[in-house]
């Protein structure tokens, strides 16, 4: 007969303590034909060597058959049920083999454990199995326990897989799993759709780069043209070429940042959890901070037309408040990131090779994704709907002025087409987040039911329709995310945009340091040779002069008294005549025009 021994009895307690399934412990009874000769019919599952279930403990068993039907010793066959499928009574005992039975089975089957290749397992070491004789022969168990009648199958919960185990202190969790992580490799996609969908993302992200950073150096080249109420889009811009920048990067790294080694020697690659990488974590704060941040700065936007459009405010008007627009624009990204790094919120994402929140965790999606973007959504359309009625209302008084009737026509449907190319992207990526956050949970359970003999987990009790994501799904909501972006083009683009540019690089072409260089010192030597050669020239006239002018006196006489004669008048003249140099002649515009 056999005794429960205290170190089963901890053992059962320590189970008991790592699922909230195991709060109800119960029996359940062997249904595996090799152990229905054993002197009880009751077990309990997860057994030593953490198998969750009889299927996956007559699996791991197979290799062990040979030595029971070899009959190489006799206790091994009691030695192995006992080991797998331990006795169980409902006193909450759970039984197991002890050392001295152990060691016979170990040397009885010594050789044929060698000839069959069998790897003993290391829980199954004898010296870490209790004694014999330290069992209770006041207790024992019946050769027969009464099976109770169920019909339901016992859920043991959501066990995280020992390959998928990280490292306890980082506040990770998996499908409800503490110290766990999703594996690297995607749940829900084959390797051609992932590697296809990071090859979709990286272009999306170069495009939206360089659309962006053309807005924001057009504003460069003209800085006096983008004034208030317009200036908030070049904020705008920046914001969403940092987001494609991110895009970018996680595309060259691939998932590097966005996954971490194993734990275990024997685990798997699995996706960060927690900022326990610093490369995700930076990766997460400049995607979130700048994404938000292009969120408020489109409701800023928004907030200064209608103050020019409703209340007739000036630019000069618009721009003292531009203190207010930029505390909120940084401030409110800046505060829910730093909130985010304190609740311990970055994921790596394994599709786009970057890290964001709320991709595995459904409340930190709604509070920090879902309601920011809502409220974004909701604040500009009620803004924009209230200047354009705003407008139409100056239209209608202005009803006679036909050429600035045209004007502020022209103006209205530019905003309204700039606003539909912003809010149709961003309604379309609010749609993929709601259904994603819907069905997450289903997709999950499909997961677990398909993996959980693979990884070697109870799978999950109740029936669930199978439900799979779709990767145009994601491959929608990454195009949304990066669109929102070139919307920014729309608004630079025209006529003026392309001859300001036009003018800069044919300014550039003027300003070339070598060829300016040169043009300089060849006008300077061209200049030196003229002035020499005029110099010589007028000393020779002036002697030929001065001489003329000495007979001319000498002749005709001069006059003592104060007046001058015309002769020398006309020398005094020419004495005075100077000639004065090409850079005196430059100066005087200068001078004029300070």
């Amino acid at each position: 007969m056999l005794q429960p021994g205290p170190l089963w009895l901890c053992l059962g307690l320590l189970w008991l303590g790592q699922s909230h399934a195991h709060s109800l412990f119960t029996c359940e009874p062997i249904r595996v034909h090799r152990c229905f000769e054993m002197p009880y019919n009751m077990t309990f599952f997860p057994n030593m060597m953490e198998h969750y279930d009889q299927d996956i403990a007559a699996s791991k068993m197979e290799p062990f058959m040979p030595l029971a039907k070899l009959h190489c010793s006799p206790d091994v066959h009691h030695f192995l049920c006992q080991a797998f499928y331990p006795p169980c009574i409902e006193e909450n005992n759970v039984f197991g083999p002890c050392r001295e039975e152990c060691q016979t089975v170990l040397s009885d089957c010594a050789e044929n454990i060698q000839i069959f290749g069998i790897t003993w397992p290391p829980e199954l070491q004898c010296d870490k199995l209790p004694s014999c004789g330290f069992r209770n022969s006041d207790s024992s168990i019946p050769a027969t326990t009464p099976i109770k009648s169920s019909s339901a199958k016992r859920d043991l919960g959501i066990w995280c897989p020992f390959q998928l185990k990280t490292k306890s202190g980082f506040g990770s969790s998996f499908l409800g799993a503490q110290d766990c992580a999703p594996p690297c490799s995607n749940m829900y996609f084959k390797p051609h759709d992932i590697d296809f969908a990071k090859s979709f993302i990286g272009v999306c992200s170069i495009i939206c780069l360089g659309a962006t950073l053309f807005t924001f150096l057009t504003f460069l080249i003209d800085v006096k043209r983008f004034r208030y109420p317009e200036r908030p889009i070049i904020f705008y811009a920046v914001c969403y070429s940092f987001v494609s920048l991110m895009y970018f990067i996680g595309f060259l790294l691939g998932n590097k940042a966005a996954c971490t080694d194993p734990f275990h020697p024997t685990g798997m690659f699995t996706v960060v959890l927690g900022s326990q990488s610093k490369g995700c974590t930076l990766l997460f704060m400049l995607l979130y901070f700048f994404t938000i941040a292009g969120v408020v700065w489109w409701v800023i936007l928004t907030i200064t037309w209608f103050l020019a459009a409703g209340p007739k405010w000036s630019c000069e008007a618009i721009e003292k408040k531009a203190v207010w627009f930029h505390s909120a624009a940084w401030g409110i990204p800046g505060a829910l990131t730093v909130m985010l790094l304190a609740l311990n919120k970055v994921e790596g994402d394994n599709i786009s090779g970057v890290c964001f929140v709320g991709l595995y965790d459904l409340d930190a999606l709604r509070y920090f994704v879902l309601a920011p973007l809502c409220v974004g959504v909701l604040v500009g359309l009620c803004l924009i709907l209230a200047g354009i009625v705003s407008l139409n209302h100056v239209r209608q008084v202005i009803q006679h002025d036909e050429r600035n009737q045209e004007k502020l026509k022209k103006f209205m449907i530019r905003i309204g087409v700039f606003s539909c190319l912003y809010l149709v992207p961003l309604v379309t990526l609010l749609g993929c987040y709601t259904y994603e956050q819907s069905h997450r949970s289903n997709w999950e359970a499909t997961w677990l039911r398909e993996n959980c003999q693979k990884y070697s987990i109870p799978c999950p009790s109740k029936d669930v329709e199978p439900d799979r994501p779709d990767i145009t799904l994601f491959l929608v909501k990454y195009l949304m995310t990066l669109v929102v972006g070139i919307s920014s083009v729309f608004w630079v683009s025209s006529k003026k945009t392309c001859s300001e540019w036009a003018h800069f690089f044919s300014r550039t072409r003027k300003r070339d340091p070598i060829s300016e260089s040169r043009r300089v010192l060849q006008e300077s030597c061209e200049f030196f040779l003229k002035h020499n050669s005029r110099v010589q020239h007028k000393k020779k006239h002036y002697k030929s002069s001065a001489h003329k002018l000495k007979v001319v006196s000498k002749s005709m006489g001069t006059s003592t008294g104060g007046v001058p004669t015309s002769a020398s008048v006309s020398v005094a003249t020419i004495k005075n005549q100077h000639f004065p140099l090409p850079g005196l002649r430059r100066r005087a515009p200068i001078l004029r025009h300070c």
